[in-house]
């Protein structure tokens, strides 16, 4: 499935200038095209039109991969336990088992997400903290230097984010829409 997301800005992220109303074309779990939306739309007729306000650039990089997900625990709504995250004697003071461990990374990841996070800095260290972000679809970047994001340019996975001026409005994975402001 073809589908154009626009913006009123499409930041490359390679250091070209910023393209006013542009668009990137994904086509399944790659960028397709990067053009003006105009010029999408007229040669893709059929294709699926996602617009959105703002500036849509390369997701973020969280570099604190660890502390988020692994050292903070994020509670599930049924809890009385508040909304924020647990850390220090909070969080020591809580059973945490596996199964524990991997539903507060799930709802951490989605946090991520809905920040406009698409990778997160390693090394992660518990299996079902791994577990979460691999099928979130969130990337990993473990090394002393994270990787830099990849910039927007055909070829590359249509991995993106869409900021309005004051939140993230989309985030978009391998071509999935894995966040949207509601």
């Amino acid at each position: 499935m073809l589908t154009i997301h626009t913006a009123d800005l499409v930041v490359f992220g390679d250091g070209r200038p910023s393209l006013p109303g542009g668009a990137v074309l994904v086509e399944g779990r790659q960028i397709a095209a990067v053009e003006a939306y105009e010029d999408l739309a007229a040669a893709r007729p059929t294709a699926r039109v996602r617009r959105w306000p703002g500036r849509l650039t390369p997701g973020l990089l969280n570099p604190h991969g660890p502390e988020v997900l692994e050292q903070s625990y994020h509670p599930d709504p049924r809890e009385d336990l508040g909304t924020e995250p647990l850390t220090g004697e909070a969080l020591s003071a809580l059973d945490m088992t596996d199964t524990r461990w991997g539903a507060s990374a799930r709802r951490g990841v989605q946090r991520l997400l809905a920040q406009g996070t698409v990778a997160v800095a390693g090394p992660l260290h518990r299996p079902t903290v791994i577990d979460a972000v691999h099928r979130s679809g969130l990337k990993i970047q473990n090394g002393s230097t994270p990787a830099a994001r990849p910039p927007l340019l055909p070829g590359a996975d249509a991995t993106f984010a869409i900021f309005d001026a004051t939140e993230c409005v989309a985030t978009v994975i391998n071509g999935r829409l894995l966040h949207r402001r509601r």
